[in-house]
């Protein structure tokens, strides 16, 4: 389990693509600082085993599903990462309940920046808008952020707008971002539970 809490800005160094499958070597001296063969560590929000370790960077595997459910299949050599190790049991939890799934892939509609934040527009899949709430929380690409505004148009559908402040947008991708890049999502788990559970009460379960 993660928190949304970004720990290192690392670098895709190799990428290496295999039959319906791709192996990335991802550059990020603090979250291998303690790393082992098998951890856990969140790449943009997507939670990828440590299968190869170097001196300052980590190999993964990503199989064909995950490059069709997420944003990574875009990665190539040079491109920023937002990473994040895996929460220790005696860890502070200082974002969200994050588990390193990513429900859908999102579209930057907008950015607007201001003189102490900047507010980032979200095209979110119409799937995972009911789960999407004001002032709710929601990670994009790893990061745990405040749902600052919803929304919906004829031109973006249904949106988001989070409003990132000077650390965010220095310590994580999200500070370069621009219209059309495409996002992971991660909505609230918790809305999700609560939703299958209200359904159970109303067919028996049967889903």
């Amino acid at each position: 389990m993660f928190t949304g809490i970004v720990e290192e800005r690392g670098e895709i160094v190799g990428r290496e693509d295999l039959e319906e499958a791709a192996r990335f070597r991802i550059r990020g001296p603090l979250v291998t600082s303690d790393a082992s063969f098998g951890d856990s560590i969140a790449v943009n929000g997507v939670c990828l085993t440590v299968v190869e370790l170097g001196d300052a960077d980590f190999v993964v595997d990503v199989m064909g599903e995950t490059l069709k459910r997420s944003s990574l299949d875009a990665l190539s050599a040079g491109a920023p990462v937002n990473l994040e190790r895996a929460m220790a049991a005696d860890g502070r939890f200082g974002g969200h309940i994050v588990q390193g799934h990513v429900d859908g892939v999102g579209s930057v509609a907008s950015v607007s920046p201001s003189e102490n934040w900047t507010v980032v527009r979200v095209a979110v899949p119409a799937d995972l808008a009911r789960y999407v709430v004001e002032k709710g929380s929601i990670t994009v690409d790893g990061i745990s952020l405040t749902v600052s505004s919803i929304g919906a148009d004829a031109e973006y559908g249904d949106w988001l707008e989070v409003s990132l402040i000077p650390t965010t947008l220095a310590e994580t991708t999200l500070g370069t971002v621009t219209t059309g890049v495409h996002v992971n999502l991660e909505v609230d788990v918790i809305a999700k539970y609560v939703e299958r559970l209200q359904s159970a009460g109303t067919d028996g379960g049967q889903r």
